[in-house]
């Protein structure tokens, strides 16, 4: 998978851009709850609250449907 390039900018945020990509991916892929999503990063050693995977979904949902719309699909890199 592969990051847009033109994802925003994530100065300031604790986890990189791939992990928060991930997540918000995840979550619209597999129409998994905000606690599946936390569970899913925990089974693999990363620790997430379901508040900051809420956070991190209203805040970057809408560059990936742009992108879909665009591009028919978007790719991640992990």
């Amino acid at each position: 998978m592969k990051i847009p390039t033109s994802m925003p900018r994530l100065k300031g945020f604790c986890f990189p851009r791939a992990i928060i990509s991930y997540v918000v991916w995840a979550k619209h892929r597999f129409a998994l709850s905000t606690g599946d999503v936390e569970d899913f990063l925990a089974e693999r050693g990363v620790t997430v609250s379901r508040e900051t995977v809420r956070q991190w979904v209203n805040r970057f949902d809408r560059h990936f449907a742009d992108c879909i719309k665009r591009d028919g699909v978007v790719t991640l890199t992990l």
